[in-house]
């Protein structure tokens, strides 16, 4: 491999100052055959369960193959929730076979199913209106629809409904809670994802689009509909588990740390390739590039691939407390996991007195075609905790308008990811990376103010 040679911070400013490392991965990419390695030999990694295992194996053994160091795990205890069978049909006024999935952490029907009449609402908050004695004893059909948007706002906006949906219609007297997919396909397949962890638990699936607008259909012109539904869900005792770990170390500073993480497990409907395999890549091709330079960046780079993100942020909320003593070396934080679409802008969030050397790391990704962005980073779920206690956060934000036709279904597989598109995400947040260890000041800490989404 041609070694990578990369002007040092006198040269920051420049606009090409990191051309060659954007060079090397646009021209030779490896993010593609790493998430493809992760699909194709490990598959859906739910936590707590055996492929979770399996996943911090690969993991470890592919960064020491990428050439980062000090590789080692960091045991998490996560959550351990199992599918089981998921099957539901419209009983009458007709007879409909219904296309559901379970939300994580649902618990399961009796053997034989909950058969109940059906009442529905737009959202948790016109569910909330009714008068319980028109919910109680009946099966709740939310039906909240998502918009699409590049930023993945509409996300935000209908995902509270998968959330809360069940807590909602459990305190008004349901027996059980189908919730159109929050997603913005129209394919016959549910997405799953996480709810709440209630007191009075009830059964909760998600149920396909097309199926959902046909159940609303027959509300609508029938005035009735009967539903049958059986879920097999169960939670296990929590199990081990453990984010996997590897630097490459600074050559001035190597107690300073720039880190960039993902999330290793996924939903165990696909094979976790967008969400959140696309991410593992980038962040260990970021590594991997790293690892390459014959002249390390002042300051370390710390790869993180977190445990649980999808059912209990364990792994992240565990690296925060584990890592407390150096939190104030953490220079910066970023992570992954939107997809493997193109980056179209950077954001941050830290000290603003720091602003202009921001903007000196944002000038770096404009070869990319990435602009700096307006407003302030939100930080990913994994690194959240670590800007609650004052880390600076990067936000490398990718192009959203198709992630939610995929994401959490039976969809989110290898051949959705264009291996041209990634590299150019990759390539944006090895930049900035790269830039956030080499710069000679650093980005400060976030103000207190700014720590708990008060933004």
């Amino acid at each position: 491999m041609r070694a990578l040679v990369l002007p040092l911070a006198a040269a920051l400013l420049s606009p090409d100052a990191a051309a060659p490392i954007q060079r090397a991965e646009l021209s030779d990419s490896h993010a593609y055959a790493i998430v493809r390695s992760l699909c194709d030999e490990v598959g859906p990694r739910l936590a707590g369960s055996p492929a979770d295992r399996a996943a911090v194996a690969w993991a470890t053994r592919t960064m020491q193959a990428l050439g980062l160091a000090n590789v080692h795990t960091e045991s998490v205890r996560v959550t351990h929730w199992e599918r089981g069978e998921g099957r539901a049909e419209l009983v009458s006024p007709v007879a409909q076979r219904l296309v559901v999935a379970a939300l994580g952490g649902s618990v399961g029907t009796p053997a034989g199913g909950i058969e109940a009449d059906v009442v529905e609402a737009a959202s948790i908050a016109e569910l909330e209106k009714l008068d319980p004695s028109a919910v109680r004893g009946k099966i709740v059909f939310l039906d909240p629809i998502m918009r699409r948007a590049r930023d993945g706002a509409g996300y935000g906006e209908a995902v509270p409904n998968r959330f809360g949906g069940a807590k909602a219609a459990a305190k008004l007297g349901a027996v059980a809670l189908l919730l159109r997919s929050v997603g913005t396909d129209h394919d016959r397949l549910p997405h799953t994802g996480a709810k709440s962890r209630d007191d009075h638990e009830i059964p909760a699936a998600a149920i396909s689009v097309p199926d959902a607008e046909m159940l609303h259909r027959m509300v609508a012109q029938k005035k009735t509909a009967r539903v049958r539904l059986v879920l097999g869900a169960r939670k296990l005792p929590d199990a081990d588990s453990a984010n996997v770990v590897g630097e490459v170390t600074g050559r001035e500073r190597p107690g300073e740390i720039v880190l960039v993480g993902a999330h290793l497990d996924s939903w165990d409907l696909g094979t976790g390739a967008i969400d959140d395999g696309a991410g593992v890549a980038i962040a260990l091709e970021t590594g991997r590039l790293f690892a390459a330079l014959p002249q390390k960046p002042r300051r370390t780079l710390r790869v993180v691939l977190f445990a649980n993100e999808e059912h209990g942020l364990e792994g992240a909320k565990e690296y925060a407390r584990v890592h407390a003593a150096e939190v104030a070396a953490h220079v910066v934080a970023t992570e992954a996991d939107f997809g493997a679409d193109a980056v179209y802008a950077v954001a941050w969030l830290g000290d603003p007195a720091q602003r202009d050397r921001f903007g000196a790391l944002a000038r770096l990704l404009a070869p990319l075609g990435v602009e700096r962005g307006d407003g302030s980073a939100h930080a990913g779920a994994d690194v959240t905790p670590l800007l609650e206690l004052g880390v600076p956060v990067l936000d490398l934000l990718q192009d959203g308008t198709r992630y939610f036709d995929i994401h959490h279904s039976a969809n989110d597989t290898v051949d959705k990811i264009d291996p041209g598109v990634l590299a150019q995400a990759t390539a944006a947040f090895a930049t900035a990376a790269w830039a956030a260890a080499e710069m000679e000041g650093d980005l400060g800490r976030v103000p207190e103010a700014l720590r708990k989404g008060e933004q």
